[in-house]
């Protein structure tokens, strides 16, 4: 895969912060790699008492089997207890007259055996009765003393229907309890699925963040009013309700929302935008209106909506009329942060990044009062990062964590903790003892270019078109003034479809960049193509993603910036994008609104840009043919050069090179 020398400026400035690469293509593969990494929580056990924990689960099969052990138990001592005897014996027993105190029931004959067979005395037992008439008159002959009893009829029979419907009754009960308790209930499926973490189970605090001092101020005086409320209403001062994280993917809203509940030592309800929305109407409503209820039972506290644009998108976009849930779900949002007391000691906290499709409502004054806008980390804000999440990890002493962040522009602290979580694996794989600066090279160009394919069969003809590739880039980025130095250049495969790669890093952060620095990325970008022309006189599909974001820097000159002489100080974007996503739409339909003669106009701007940048490359490279020969049979042997290495070998005389290359 193929990725840009640098980003495009747009009008969010932060997209020009990120690392640009140029990649040689490979043409059978053309799945995007997904660099982003989610910033995660570690999972906090809610306390005991708490509605959320979980508990033991009674299933209806534990009681049948208490019954059945019960049952084996009550056979088990009465067998113990009671002997039972054939009736043949019995008779026996009567003829010897070894028996007393019989009784004498339709269906058995109890009594005692004046000895039994081990010789025990007055031994219980039970047999029996058959149909035996002559029986109560061989009891008579040998004095016998006996009794009749009757069956109670009515008792069996009270127990043969009253035993079953206890059994259903419990089963009833059991199965109701399931369908209302805990979250996935049917009956408590209007209950709020926020989880709520106690005072002290929000270990996060303002010295986990890092890199975004800006938004930790703006959130100091959330903390402050918290804690010490008069001194605000003391003045007839009203805290904001609501507070909105904006921020691309990553940059640590979520982490900075928990900070806050973490200082301020407050309640902390947390739960995201698509918990509210199900398939069932009105349920959305309920469960907003049980979370500020509990809201209000627990203040002081915090509510955190997560993703608040699953919820709170516009009203009126992409429905079909009839009863939109999602709808329903955000005006009862709305009413409830209406009907809030502002000194009620609540705080509503949301995090999005696409805060362009919310509702105008939600965004007024008096809902979420304040924007925190959350950039991407400055070089100082980066190493600042790199220390928190390098905390439990042994460095090495030649790590330079300046020098990572230097090294990673673009990068947000969720990019910044996978990095160090790869440079401590690819060491523990090397099986050393601390982590070192190398192993941070290597994990950073893995996390940009994806994991290294030495073992990738690629035929020589192919290799050195790779090589000169990689090496007009280099050449024409270094011959360029305003151009991003070169840090790395390599040929070795990286990912699912890069062949190569020439790695470029600002020197410092930017944040506006000028029409002639646009004109020279437009001319590294062509550099590779342009190589391929002069050395084999043909081309090769390789440069497709280059001449994609070559395409794309000169439209948004012509259509955005107004860098056009022809065209003059208009602007002529298509579609909205989105303002912390990178590419993508941004949720409006693209629409034209010029006419026919002005996107001939705009489409031969944008050529005659792209044409005369090549023009200035076919130049620079003619000019220096020696030198790109040099360094392409420098690539071919060595696959990989760093910036050092480009520098030395491009001061020297072209002779030498080219001979010690050989």
């Amino acid at each position: 895969m193929t990725q840009c020398v640098i980003t495009l400026p747009s009008k969010t400035v932060e997209s020009i912060h990120l690392m640009g690469q140029n990649m040689y293509k490979n043409p059978r593969s053309s799945r995007p790699q997904d660099d982003s990494v989610l910033d995660k929580m570690r999972p906090t056990i809610p306390p005991k008492g708490d509605p959320n924990r979980r508990k033991f689960q009674f299933s209806i099969w534990y009681f049948f089997l208490a019954i059945l052990v019960f049952s084996l138990i009550h056979d088990y001592m009465a067998e113990k207890q009671v002997e039972t005897i054939r009736y043949s014996e019995f008779k026996r027993y009567v003829m010897d007259s070894q028996v007393k105190e019989l009784v004498l029931r339709p269906e058995q004959i109890t009594g005692k055996l004046l000895k039994d067979k081990q010789g025990r005395p007055d031994r219980p037992f039970v047999t029996v009765r058959v149909d035996d008439p002559e029986l109560v008159k061989l009891l008579d002959e040998k004095g016998i003393a006996y009794t009749g009893r009757r069956a109670s009829k009515w008792l069996a029979g009270l127990l043969s229907w009253v035993f079953p419907l206890l059994i259903f009754f419990l089963i009833w009960r059991f199965l109701i309890g399931r369908m209302a308790g805990g979250p996935q209930g049917v009956l408590s499926v209007g209950k709020s699925r926020a989880k709520i973490f106690a005072e002290q189970e929000v270990p996060v605090t303002f010295n986990d963040v890092a890199g975004i001092d800006e938004a930790k101020d703006e959130l100091a005086e959330i903390v402050e009013f918290l804690k010490t409320p008069e001194k605000f209403t003391r003045l007839g001062g009203k805290i904001p309700k609501g507070v909105l994280l904006v921020g691309a993917p990553g940059t640590g809203k979520t982490l900075l929302a928990k900070a806050v509940a973490g200082e301020s030592g407050v309640p902390f309800f947390s739960i995201s935008g698509s918990d509210f929305v199900e398939m069932f109407v009105g349920v959305g409503a309920a469960r907003v209106r049980d979370l500020f209820g509990q809201a209000k039972e627990n203040a002081p506290c915090i509510i955190f909506i997560d993703e608040l644009d699953a919820l709170g998108k516009a009203r009126g976009v992409g429905t079909f009329g009839g009863h939109d849930e999602r709808e329903q779900t955000l005006n009862q949002l709305l009413v409830e942060m209406d009907g809030f007391d502002v000194n009620a000691g609540v705080i509503i906290m949301a995090a999005t990044n696409r805060p362009e499709i919310l509702d105008p409502a939600l965004l007024r004054p008096g809902r979420f009062d304040r924007h925190v806008a959350i950039d991407r980390p400055d070089v100082a804000g980066r190493e600042f990062i790199l220390k928190v999440h390098t905390k439990e990890v042994k460095l090495g002493t030649d790590v330079d964590l300046a020098r990572v962040a230097a090294l990673t522009p673009g990068f947000v602290g969720a990019d910044l903790a996978n990095l160090v979580n790869e440079a401590a694996l690819l060491s523990a794989r090397a099986n050393k003892d601390t982590v070192q600066m190398k192993d941070f090279q290597e994990s950073i160009d893995r996390v940009i270019g994806g994991l290294e394919k030495k073992n990738r069969m690629i035929n020589q003809k192919e290799k050195r078109i790779v090589a000169y590739h990689e090496a007009g880039h280099a050449l024409v980025a270094m011959s360029l003034p305003t151009a991003d130095p070169v840090n790395k250049v390599s040929i070795i495969p990286r990912g699912i479809a890069a062949l190569g790669y020439t790695q470029q890093l600002p020197t410092e952060d930017r944040y506006l960049m000028t029409r002639e620095e646009l004109r020279d990325r437009l001319c590294v970008l062509l550099g590779g193509r342009v190589a391929e022309e002069i050395v084999f006189g043909d081309i090769s599909t390789g440069a497709q993603n280059d001449l994609q974001r070559a395409t794309d820097i000169a439209r948004s000159m012509v259509t955005e910036y107004g860098m056009s002489e022809r065209l003059g100080l208009v602007t002529y974007s298509e579609q909205k994008r989105p303002m912390f996503l990178n590419g993508g739409p941004g949720g409006s339909t693209p629409s034209r609104e010029y006419s026919e003669e002005t996107a001939r106009a705009i489409d031969e701007e944008i050529l005659s840009l792209v044409t005369e940048a090549h023009g200035r490359v076919q130049q620079i490279l003619t000019d220096k043919r020696e030198q790109l020969e040099t360094l392409s049979a420098t690539l071919l042997e060595k696959e990989t050069l760093q910036e050092e290495e480009l520098k030395e070998l491009l001061d020297r005389p072209a002779a030498e090179a080219t001979s010690e290359a050989l």
